[in-house]
């Protein structure tokens, strides 16, 4: 997966856990050490013993539906290494589950939140660089990972950036003027040689920024506005795509944007904004007041 499919290393760490879990589950279900003979003869009253124990044990059904992919991924690679036949494994069904709808914040709740954010640090560099990476991740509609895999080399920011996200792939991503301007004050201020090579976002010792700290400031800044637990800084990736749609953006576009791989993925989105259309339709008519 690492080698052909450029998976993170979060998705190689969650795979290889989810794999042995359900390895460990048959040993003791079957009774003895699984070798590969044991792992070829697995079949469905196995898998269906498997998915129980997992319903019982409290896990949610998209858990459960993304420990089968897991286990699926690995049996059709060993099937394929070892010609045994994986059918019993494959032809496994996932638990349905709906999907819950992203949670973006409004316009004016985004611009709020990059103004408090700006407040939660005495050192101005530190406030500053705050400001920088919400203005990014919202401004380019960036995880937070991409935003943090920024170089000293991406600044000053582009008209563009090239963005390597999941899997390995690249997408160009306009940069706002915003974002350009608040990058631009954070470099001015920053105590530390931003280096080509080096990380463009730097915590207070001059080591790579942490993730937790963004989560963290987030958390301050939302807690000062009222606002709820979702507004996280991945739901500033949400409300770039949400405000974006509302505003007549395509959603192919908006896919390209995004980084997404599947447009069913952003077709989440489309939803999102008809749930905004209906309030803002039921508060405007005079028969929905």
């Amino acid at each position: 997966m690492r080698a052909l499919d450029g998976a993170a290393e979060n998705t190689l760490t969650a795979y290889a856990r989810d794999v042995t879990a359900f390895l460990s589950f048959q040993a003791g279900h079957r009774g003895g050490p699984m070798g590969l003979s044991e792992i070829a003869s697995i079949r469905t009253p196995d898998m269906r013993a498997w998915m129980a124990d997992q319903r019982l044990r409290g896990t949610g059904p998209r858990s459960v539906a993304r420990h089968l992919s897991a286990v699926k991924s690995f049996f059709r690679w060993l099937s394929e290494r070892e010609g045994f036949d994986p059918t019993a494994i494959l032809s496994t069904r996932a638990p349905k589950f709906r999907k819950p709808l992203p949670r973006p914040v409004s316009k004016g709740a985004a611009r709020d939140l990059i103004e408090t954010v700006g407040m939660q640090h005495e050192t101005p560099w530190i406030a500053a660089r705050d400001v920088a990476v919400v203005t990014v991740l919202y401004g380019c509609g960036l995880r937070i990972s991409e935003g943090l895999s920024l170089t000293g080399a991406d600044a000053p920011l582009k008209d563009m950036l090239r963005i390597r996200g999941k899997g390995g792939k690249e997408r160009l991503v306009p940069v706002l003027p915003a974002a350009r301007a608040a990058v631009d004050r954070y470099v001015a201020a920053c105590p530390f040689d931003l280096a080509a090579e080096g990380p463009l976002f730097r915590g207070m010792r001059g080591g790579a920024l942490n993730p937790r700290l963004v989560a963290g400031v987030m958390e301050r800044a939302r807690m000062q506005l009222g606002l709820p637990s979702s507004a996280t800084p991945h739901a500033l990736r949400h409300s770039f795509a949400t405000h974006l749609l509302e505003a007549g953006g395509d959603l192919r576009s908006i896919q390209e944007l995004l980084g997404h791989a599947s447009l069913s993925t952003t077709q989440a989105y489309t939803a999102v904004d008809q749930v905004h259309l209906m309030e803002t339709y039921a508060r405007a008519h005079p028969h929905g007041r």
